[in-house]
């Protein structure tokens, strides 16, 4: 195993002290070391998430292709309605499409979504937080990233430059946004049916009333047995238009005469002051009688009291 001094070999002395040199317990080998390393090794990022075979058909499919056969391989089949399975659908797309611009190989494609298809699993079944996710990032890519010392060549999966790239796409796509996630895997969603209903009512043929007749007035039944004039054939037709004839015309509108044609304005006046002195002089003269009985009326008291 590696020493824990950023890399300094046991037993070298530096400015920090001499580092500690590691013991090989008892009826162990080298060899046997080794073999036990290796299959630990083995066992980082296994099983794929996706099968190399799945990541050639992925590689060479176009854009919708990556989709639908991304649907299929996660068994996604309310994309269009479920909003987890969209999110996620979106989450393992982008990162395939972000290893295939890096121009990673099969098999660095097929870690690379073992990689995100774990760190969601992390966090969904282990409820691992943002800072025990980004250890637990540190520790596999410094097994599968570069070499170091001791470290046997096979294991090297990304060099140094896809090593960080990969931690920086992590940064902007899952970390940045790891409490949405957390949402989406912890919080219980309300679902809601947004609908409506809408009737449509087709006019029926012109031998029936439309509309119906109103439910407080008479039934439908009523209205066609008593009510509704039976169908005329176009032979009965034809035989009231003979009988009817042709219409009478109509004799000319005479004309009005204006009473006041050929008056003159002066003429108007005239009339019009005529009438006003009429009508004033009869209202006059009704008021002076009113007011002659009054006064009598009011005369007569006075006497009464004057007697008392």
């Amino acid at each position: 195993m590696a020493s824990p001094n950023l890399g300094v070999p046991p037993g070298v002395t530096t400015s920090l002290g001499t580092t500690p040199t590691i013991t090989t317990p008892a009826g162990t080998t080298p060899e046997t070391e080794r073999d036990a390393e290796s299959q630990e090794q083995e066992k980082i990022l296994s099983p794929d998430f996706l099968s190399i075979d799945q990541i050639s058909d992925l590689l060479a499919a176009d854009l919708n292709g990556i989709q639908e056969k991304l649907e299929e391989f996660l068994n996604f089949k309310h994309v269009h309605t479920s909003l987890k399975e969209a999110i996620l659908l979106d989450y393992y797309m982008s990162g395939f499409l972000w290893a295939k611009e890096m121009d990673f190989s099969v098999n660095q494609s097929s870690k690379f979504m073992t990689l995100l298809d774990m760190l969601l699993h992390n966090l969904k079944t282990l409820h691992m937080s943002l800072e025990e996710s980004i250890k637990w990032l540190g520790d596999v890519m410094a097994e599968i990233g570069p070499s170091h010392l001791g470290k046997n060549e096979e294991w090297n999966i990304f060099d140094v430059t896809q090593a960080n790239a990969i931690i920086d796409y992590l940064k902007i796509s899952l970390f940045q946004h790891y409490k949405l996630y957390e949402f989406l895997f912890y919080s219980t969603r309300e679902e809601i049916l947004i609908g409506t209903e809408e009737v449509i009512e087709l006019i029926k043929p012109a031998d029936s009333p439309f509309p119906h007749p109103l439910e407080e007035g008479i039934s439908s039944d009523i209205y066609s047995a008593f009510i509704m004039p039976p169908p005329v054939s176009v032979a009965n037709r034809d035989r009231l238009d003979q009988k009817q004839g042709p219409e009478e015309t109509k004799p000319e509108d005479v004309s009005e005469v204006d009473p006041l044609d050929g008056l003159t304005i002066e003429d108007i006046k005239a009339v019009l002051d005529q009438v006003t002195d009429d009508a004033l002089i009869s209202l006059q003269t009704e008021i002076n009688e009113k007011l002659q009985i009054q006064e009598k009326a009011f005369n007569a008291r006075i006497e009464r009291l004057k007697r008392d």
